[in-house]
This record gives structure tokens, sequence and C-alpha cells, in this order.
């Protein structure tokens, strides 16, 4: 179903099952070796939580994240904001954390995206060598497992021919196929080429109201990040009615770089490899009661 739908889109693609490579090797450095077992996936809070106007009180826990999904000690990877209340400020998450358990505490292998006081740049930050907690807040995209080895979807594909970036192109591949039945992914991709258009939110949240997506664009700062790049995205093809972000996607370095990914900007050399698990389970957890459409992708 994948490959058909990615070659609609780039000039190749190959889509296999294959074993998880180690992801505590190069480049991931994760702290769990895979992204299987139990997998499913959490939607956590909400763009309404941010926008128009940021509720800094929405404050969550992913070791308690982990307990509502009935699955303490899991892996978890994903997209979501940065507590302001731990920071000081607004800034990009990229959840790779380790959950607690009853034989272990934590490993916290997250990264902190933010605007670089100093040249309005890229500031990318090992979340650990600052902080001790595993905190987020407003909103987080998360796909957790039990971080073991096992079965993998690979996904290679090189050459953008189309509009859609490649998460969702995923995405509308399985909403296309698979319709009125949500089928839900998460994993890792690299960028392995070329360059990406990436935003990371100002430290300072919105003022005035942001009430239109336009609006949401000249807040935020958006940058061209060059590979590697290495991606954690969650994907649902389609809302079963829980007001989820059906796709979210932050990416981290080793070279400094980092964000919430939009699409690649080199369409001729762009390349992807990625490693998704199919999640068994979806969780909604603290939904907001007054909700839109505004600044979702």
């Amino acid at each position: 179903v994948l490959q058909k739908g990615l070659k609609e889109n780039f000039s190749d693609a190959q889509v296999s099952v294959v074993d998880c490579p180690d992801l505590t090797q190069e480049p991931f450095n994760f702290p769990a070796k895979g992204i299987c077992g139990k997998p499913r996936i959490a939607d956590v809070g909400g763009v309404p939580y941010l926008i128009p106007l940021a509720r800094k009180e929405k404050v969550y826990d992913l070791n308690a994240v982990a307990k509502d999904i009935e699955l303490p000690g899991a892996f978890i990877l994903g997209a979501g904001a940065a507590s302001s209340r731990v920071l000081g400020k607004n800034a990009e998450l990229i959840p790779i954390v380790q959950t607690k358990s009853e034989k272990k505490s934590a490993v916290n292998g997250s990264y902190v995206a933010q605007i670089n006081p100093a040249d309005k740049g890229c500031l990318l930050e090992k979340y650990s060598s600052k902080y001790t907690d595993c905190e987020f807040g407003l909103l987080a995209n998360l796909y957790a497992s039990e971080g073991q080895p096992g079965k993998v979807i690979e996904v290679k594909a090189n050459g953008r021919t189309g509009e859609l970036n490649f998460v969702s192109c995923l995405r509308q591949t399985l909403e296309k196929h698979y319709g009125e039945k949500p089928v839900g992914m998460g994993g890792t991709f690299i960028i392995q080429k070329g360059k990406a258009k990436i935003h990371i939110m100002p430290p300072e949240f919105s003022a005035c109201p942001l009430n239109t997506d336009e609006d949401v664009n000249n807040w935020l700062k958006f940058f061209e990040m060059k590979a590697p790049l290495i991606c954690q995205p969650v994907i649902v093809s389609r809302d079963p009615g829980f007001d989820l972000r059906v796709e979210h996607t932050h990416c981290f370095s080793h070279h400094g770089e980092g964000g919430h990914y939009h699409q690649d900007t080199s369409p001729d050399s762009v390349q992807y490899l990625g490693y998704f698990q199919p999640a068994e389970l979806l969780f909604r957890i603290d939904r907001p009661q007054e909700t839109h459409l505004i600044g979702r992708d």
C-alpha cells in the first residue's frame, strides 16, 4: 500500500519488512533498541492550548503518560512543545524517552530546539544537559512501544516529484486505501540528503490572539536546515472523531539543527530512509473542549 502511494510522489520508492536496526547506534543514539512491542499512539492536549492564546498551565509528564496508556516503562518518540514552566520560555520538544518503570529510572534522550537569543538562529540542545524531568507542555503527539527489536516497515523514498511531503504522502496513502478505518503509525526516519523547511516557535508566546493560519505562520520562525536530520513522525490516517492532529513530525541532528518538519526544499536530491510500526491502540489525553483547525500543519 505504502509503496504504491509513495511512487506517485517520489521518483523511487521501496517499502519492505525488515528487522529493526539497533536504534542505540548512530545516527539515532536512542535509549532503546527498537520500536516494537505493544505499539500505541497518544495525542495529548492540542493546538487549541497554544493558539489563539497559550494556556501555560497545561503541563504534562511523559512518565505519567506511559501509565495513562497502560504501558509504564514505555519507550516514547514523537513531537511536542517543551514545558515553559521548566524552560522559562517556549520551545520545540523532540521527545525520545525511555520512561521510568518499577525497576529503572527514566532515560531522557530528548532534544529541545529554540531560537538562539544571540543570533536568532536555531539552538538545539540535549534536554538532559540542563534538565532532569520528563515534562512537556500544551501538546504532544507520541508513539510508544516497549522499545524492543522486531520486524518493522522500512521505507526508502528518493527524488520528490509531487507536492506532498514524505509524512503527508504516507498518511494520505493510508487514508485513501483504508478509508473509514483509522490506521496509525510511528517510528523514525532520516532525511539522508538534501535540505528541509523547519520551524521553531519563538521564545515568547504571542500576546495577541493568533486567529488564522497566516497569523500563526507570521509568528513562527522558519529555517532551511540541512541533512542528515533524524525525524520522529506520528501519523493517523484519519481522525475517528477525537480531534486529533493527524500528522506531526519533529527532528534533530548532530550538527545543531532541529525543529518541526514541514517539507524538503531539495526535491531532486532528497533521500528518505524510515522505520515504522503500525500502532494497535490510540489514546486521547486531555482533549481540548473548545477546538479549531488553525495551526495544524
